[in-house]
């Protein structure tokens, strides 16, 4: 085999080596964990003409499995996949009830910044508009919520850079703002745990809405996300899949030149994860 394999024999494992210029945001791994490297899931990515990464947790075998010990670090925008946190905060600042409140549609949008969808302008709850990526909707509950409460929250989950800079309310989308694969399944697996500084609740109500594919052998709760920023496309599908009484979790991330934009790229996002979840024998979707 030409992957390598890490056994952790201190007390934790510091998996995060972030830049100096980015916030320290590190996630450490139990004593009991493994971390598996597997460099040769690039050919995944290369099938797609993209970079990127991806980031498995197996939270029976408590092990860890990275495509490179690089990029799984580098923090980018989160895209729609920051809907997940966006909603449990949404529900703990009181800013909606529940996730069937109604948001009524504000008349118009910037269909430069995100695309021309008008089957998504009209009023919906928001459980409607995590499930369709109506971005328009969470924009107006972030104007609500305020950035004072995002820091706050954001600090106590330990997500991302907590730069909020971006003059706009969507920063989760343009801006400085960022987050690695590797701390989008950290905060994944504390949501699994209702171990996040949100009523359990809330984090019940978000882990429901997350749902997005189920059969008889499996669920999958999840979230894609894509953005275009700097010249690049970046995309992401995170989220965790539980069968046979084991769950995990995982975080995919593509980065493309958006001069090399492929047609392909959306379905890029699920398609990689799920050739990954085959190679591993975690299912054969």
């Amino acid at each position: 085999m030409t992957y390598k394999v890490f056994l952790i024999l201190t007390s934790v494992v510091l998996l995060s080596c972030l830049s100096k210029e980015k916030k320290e945001n590190t996630v450490l791994a139990d004593v009991k964990d493994t971390v598996v490297v597997r460099q040769d899931f690039k050919k995944y990515f290369d099938s797609c003409n993209v970079t990127g990464s991806i980031v498995i947790y197996d939270n029976t075998k408590h092990k860890w499995i990275l495509s490179d010990t690089s990029d799984v670090n580098v923090q980018t925008l989160p895209a729609s996949t920051f809907k997940i946190a966006n909603l449990l905060i949404a529900l703990e600042t009181k800013t909606i009830k529940s996730e069937n409140d109604v948001v009524e549609w504000i008349g118009k949008t910037d269909t430069i910044k995100y695309g021309y969808r008008p089957e998504i302008y009209h009023d919906m709850t928001v459980k409607e508009a995590f499930e369709v990526s109506a971005g328009w909707v969470f924009i107006e509950l972030a104007k609500k919520i305020g950035k004072k409460n995002y820091e706050k929250y954001l600090q106590l989950c330990d997500y991302g850079n907590v730069n909020l800079s971006q003059k706009d309310s969507d920063f989760w989308n343009f801006g400085e703002f960022g987050i690695s694969p590797i701390n989008q399944v950290e905060f994944l697996k504390k949501l699994y745990d209702e171990k996040l500084p949100f009523s359990k609740r809330n984090m019940q109500i978000v882990k429901k809405v997350m749902l997005s594919e189920e059969n008889e052998n499996y669920e999958i709760h999840s979230k894609t996300g894509w953005t275009r920023e700097n010249g690049l496309n970046i995309g992401w599908w995170v989220g965790y899949i539980t069968k046979e009484n084991n769950t995990y979790f995982f975080a995919t991330r593509l980065l493309q030149n958006r001069n090399k934009n492929k047609a392909n790229f959306g379905s890029c996002r699920k398609d990689i994860t799920k050739a990954v979840f085959k190679e591993l024998q975690i299912s054969n979707f």
